[in-house]
């Protein structure tokens, strides 16, 4: 058991962790028929364009301001019990537009959702907007300008997430040249979906200092050996990667020897109640599935805060803690 243990998570959308209790609650509020897309409190989808339509459905349901508070409030909460002290969110300027709901309004309710679950637990929290792939490069560099005019301090991060399949990386380019201009931590959905190829296109072109999944670099020694050598932190899902079928199973997961072979690694969630897992679960698969000792497991925790984007002075705190 890792109960004891502290716990932090880098890649975790915020749509993605929506408790299903809480889905049916905000579905009961809205009347929206929930049988299409839920059952039994169980996320229904079979692959990745089905998880994605799953994920809006889901995501229709909370509409207002107070709802994102909601939403944030619950998963942090939830997480903090968990022993975990810092969560960053992937968050969507877009999908705040979308709803009708409007950009500004979406991240002030996520932002007070955030400090609410603060003073209520101490856990601390940190945002990263993301572009979506299959909506185009100029709504992405449109994602990328929103999170560098913001004044928010808690919007520390820029991401690039979505259909891994359409474009190429370099499509995306400037969205993260308008993102680093800006000061905030670059991180990049790649080797996912997609092969070897995406991740090498992803550190060669925007060269992020973290890579959201990442685990199909295993496929080519090469790109293993230039990720450690370079510090790329890469932001490993387990739960996620076979619930979506990257890997039949944990044994053949690549999480220990990306680390055996020096690359800095961490783990996180990805969209917990869609994969049927939780953070409590993925550091649970860390001792059990993969055999890691509590100092392993530390180490990745350690590395997590170490490359969190985040201030130093907040770092020192985390790592205080740990």
């Amino acid at each position: 058991m890792t109960s004891h243990l502290k716990k932090v998570e880098l890649h975790c959308h915020l749509e993605g962790a929506a408790p299903p209790a809480l889905t049916a609650a905000q579905a009961r509020k809205y009347g929206v028929d929930t049988t299409g897309f839920m059952r039994d409190g169980i996320y229904l989808w079979n692959d990745f364009a089905e998880f994605l339509i799953c994920y809006d459905k889901v995501s229709e349901v909370y509409r207002t301001e107070e709802d994102y508070a909601l939403l944030t409030e619950t998963y942090l909460e939830e997480l903090a019990c968990i022993g975990t002290i810092y969560s960053e969110l992937i968050v969507s300027p877009d999908h705040g537009d979308r709803i009708g709901l409007g950009a500004d309004a979406y991240i002030a309710g996520v932002s007070a959702g955030i400090r609410t679950a603060e003073e209520k637990t101490g856990i601390v929290a940190r945002l990263i907007v993301t572009g979506e792939r299959h909506f185009g490069p100029d709504s992405v560099v449109k994602a990328a300008e929103y999170a560098a005019r913001s004044d928010n301090p808690l919007i520390t991060g820029f991401n690039l997430a979505g259909e891994e399949r359409m474009g190429h990386v370099a499509d995306y380019a400037r969205a993260f040249d308008i993102a680093r201009e800006a000061g905030l931590g670059l991180t990049i959905h790649a080797g996912e979906v997609c092969g070897a190829f995406s991740v090498r296109d992803a550190v060669e072109i925007v060269k992020p200092s973290r890579i959201g999944h990442g685990v199909r670099a295993i496929e080519d020694g090469d790109l293993v050996r230039k990720l450690a050598e370079l510090g790329t932190v890469l932001e490993v899902c387990p739960g996620s990667n076979i619930a979506l079928g990257v890997f039949a199973d944990f044994a053949s997961h690549p999480l220990p020897t990306l680390r055996d072979a020096g690359v800095r690694v961490t783990i996180s969630s990805d969209d917990p109640p869609f994969f049927h897992t939780s953070l409590k679960r993925e550091y649970e698969l860390a001792s059990e599935a993969f055999g890691f000792s509590d100092q392993e497991i530390n180490a990745i925790t350690r590395t997590a805060i170490e490359a969190a984007f985040v201030d130093e002075a907040t770092r020192a705190r985390l790592l205080a803690k740990l």
